[in-house]
C-alpha cells in the first residue's frame, strides 16, 4: 500500500517538472533576434566606413598631386581663394540636389525646394560657426608662416592627430587604450619624419621677414592645430548627437552656405576686381571638384566612422600622395621616408586592430523565475535597433 502510494506520488511530480522544463524562456529568444540584427547592421556599417575612408584617402592623395602639378610643375596662377569657392559652391548645389531628392522626415515637414531649403537655412547656424573657425584657422596658417616659415609650420601641424583625440576624448567622453594613444604618437612622429625632407627643402627656398615674430608665429600654429581639433570633433557631435537630427546632405548644404561669405571675404582683401577669374585652367577645375568631393567625403567618413578615423585616412594620403608625386612628377623619396612610411602604415594598424576591450558588456539581471533578461536601458536599446 504505502509502495503503491509512493508510485503514485511521482508520476504526478513528473509532468509538472516536464512543464517547466518545456516552457521557452521569451526574453532570450527577443534578444536573440535583436543580437542578429545588431551584428548585420554592424557589418554593413563597417562595409560603407571602409569604403568611405579608402575614397577619402584616394581623393586626397590626388587633390594634392594635381595640385602640385598645377602650382607647381605648370606655374599656373589663379587665386586659390576662387579655387575654394567654387568648391564651396559645387558641394552646395549637390547637396541641394540630394536633398530635393531623397525622402526623410524633413519631406513631410516642408515639401516645395524652396521651404525645405529656407528651413535649412534658417537652422544653419552651427554650420556657420564651423565655417568662421574654418576661416580663423585659415588666417593663423597666414600669419604663422609669415613668422616662422613652412619648415617649424610643418612640425606643428602634425600636432592635429593628438588635438582631435584630445578634444575626442574630453567633448565626446571617448576612451582610448593606451595602446592607441601610443600609435598616434607615432603616427605623428611617423609623419614628420617622411615630411623632413619636404620641409628642409622649403626652408631654404622660403624665408621669413626681417621684422618676423617667432612668438607670434607659434602661438598662431598651436592655436589653429587646436582649433583643428576642436572643429572635427564639434562638426562630429552635429552631425551624431544633435537634437536636430539633419541628414548629411543637409549639413553640407549648411557647411557650404556659411562658408561662402567667408571665402568671399578673403578674396575681398586678398584679390583685386581686375584679377577676378584670371588664369583659371581645366586643371583648376579638376581641384575645384577635387576639394568639392573632399568636403563631402569628410562628412561621411565622420558619420559612418568618427574623426580619428577620418585623420587616419588623410594622414595616410599624405604617404600615398608622396608616392605618387616620386613616380609622376620626380617628387622625393629617400630612403628615411620609406622607413617612416613603414611606421605609419604600422601606427595605423596598430590603432585600427587595437582589441583593448572599449566598454563592458551590457548587464544582465535576473528575473523572479530565474530566467536572463537585460537592464531597462538595454531592453529600450534593443527596441529602437529592432524599430530602425
Amino acid at each position: 500500500m504505502d509502495l503503491g502510494q509512493h508510485h503514485r506520488k511521482a508520476s504526478k511530480r513528473v509532468p509538472e517538472t516536464i512543464h517547466k522544463d518545456d516552457t521557452p524562456p521569451r526574453k532570450p529568444s527577443i534578444i536573440m533576434s535583436d543580437t542578429n540584427n545588431n551584428k548585420s547592421i554592424f557589418s554593413c556599417m563597417n562595409s560603407i566606413r571602409m569604403v568611405v575612408l579608402v575614397v577619402l584617402c584616394l581623393q586626397n592623395s590626388l587633390f594634392t598631386v594635381i595640385r602640385r602639378y598645377s602650382l607647381g610643375t605648370r606655374q599656373e596662377k589663379y587665386s586659390k581663394y576662387e579655387v575654394l569657392l567654387v568648391s564651396e559652391i559645387i558641394k552646395m548645389i549637390f547637396s541641394a540636389y540630394m536633398i530635393v531628392n531623397s525622402d526623410d522626415a524633413m519631406t513631410g515637414k516642408h515639401r516645395t525646394m524652396q521651404q525645405r531649403l529656407g528651413y535649412l537655412v534658417a537652422t544653419s547656424q552651427k554650420m556657420i560657426g564651423l565655417a568662421l573657425i574654418y576661416g580663423a584657422m585659415n588666417t593663423l596658417s597666414l600669419i604663422s608662416l609669415k613668422n616662422i616659415g613652412a619648415g617649424m609650420f610643418t612640425i606643428f601641424a602634425q600636432c592635429k592627430i593628438l588635438t582631435t583625440a584630445a578634444c575626442s576624448s574630453i567633448i565626446l567622453r571617448r576612451q582610448y587604450s593606451w595602446t592607441q594613444w601610443r600609435a598616434l604618437i607615432a603616427l605623428s612622429l611617423g609623419v614628420l619624419l617622411f615630411s623632413q625632407p619636404i620641409w628642409d627643402k622649403n626652408d631654404t627656398t622660403t624665408t621669413v621677414g626681417p621684422d618676423a615674430n617667432v612668438l607670434l608665429g607659434t602661438a598662431a600654429v598651436l592655436i589653429e592645430v587646436t582649433l583643428s581639433g576642436f572643429s572635427s570633433i564639434y562638426f562630429e557631435k552635429v552631425i551624431k548627437k544633435d537634437p536636430l537630427q539633419l541628414s548629411i546632405w543637409e549639413r553640407n548644404f549648411q557647411l557650404a552656405f556659411g562658408s561662402v561669405p567667408v571665402y568671399l571675404a578673403f578674396m575681398a582683401f586678398t584679390t583685386s576686381p581686375a584679377e577676378l577669374g584670371a588664369g583659371w585652367t581645366p586643371l583648376a577645375w579638376g581641384v575645384a571638384l577635387l576639394g568639392a568631393a573632399g568636403g563631402l567625403l569628410v562628412a561621411l567618413s565622420i558619420k559612418y566612422g568618427d574623426s580619428i578615423l577620418k585623420t587616419l585616412a588623410t594622414t595616410g594620403a599624405i604617404i600615398l600622395s608622396s608616392v605618387l608625386d616620386h613616380v609622376w612628377l620626380g617628387g622625393p623619396l629617400t630612403p628615411a621616408m620609406m622607413i617612416a612610411a613603414g611606421q605609419v602604415v604600422i601606427s595605423i594598424c596598430n590603432y585600427t586592430f587595437d582589441t583593448t576591450p572599449a566598454a563592458s558588456p551590457p548587464v544582465v539581471s535576473k528575473s523572479e523565475n530565474g530566467s536572463s533578461q537585460l537592464s531597462e536601458d538595454d531592453e529600450e536599446m534593443a527596441l529602437i535597433s529592432e524599430k530602425k
